[in-house]
């Protein structure tokens, strides 16, 4: 009966573990999902800033008797979009750098393996109690059974 207890207790720490790594990957795609939102508003104001750069430069342009104002705009105007360049490179490198590789890990094998290593292992389990009960049967159909004299 200690190996019932041993396999008792290894199935309760694979339990234990099915249940924590499945916790960690939900944790870990809300992760995702804050980044990947993260990165979408960047890529809005990136194309607000845009935008607002775009009409600076061509208010300076289309107004060239308004010289303080159009120059003004002008400056500002090319001034946030080489801005706007820096923050799009970040948006970039933070989506590369950190974005992708949290959606490898989040479907990465480590926390999968470790699922599919309790699940396995739990009907595993249930198959080998099922002929369990099966030979116990068989056991006293054959105890039951008068035996034949020859």
């Amino acid at each position: 009966m200690v190996v019932d207890e041993v396999e008792m207790r290894v199935h309760h720490q694979l339990d234990k573990l099915y249940k924590s790594t499945r916790e960690k990957r939900d944790f870990q795609k809300e992760i995702v999902k804050a980044a990947e939102a993260f990165t979408a508003i960047g890529y809005k104001h990136i194309e607000a800033g845009t935008k607002l750069s775009e009409d600076c430069c061509k208010y300076g342009v289309e107004n060239p008797n308004d010289e303080v104002l159009a120059k003004a705009a002008s400056i500002y105007g090319d001034a946030r979009k080489h801005a706007e360049k820096e923050v799009e490179d970040l948006n970039k490198l933070f989506f590369s750098q950190v974005l992708e590789p949290l959606r490898a890990m989040v479907a990465g094998s480590p926390l999968e393996d470790a699922r599919h290593l309790a699940q396995r292992y739990s009907k595993m389990r249930q198959e080998a109690e099922i002929q369990a009960a099966e030979v116990s049967r068989r056991q006293a159909r054959v105890r039951e059974a008068p035996i034949p004299e020859n």
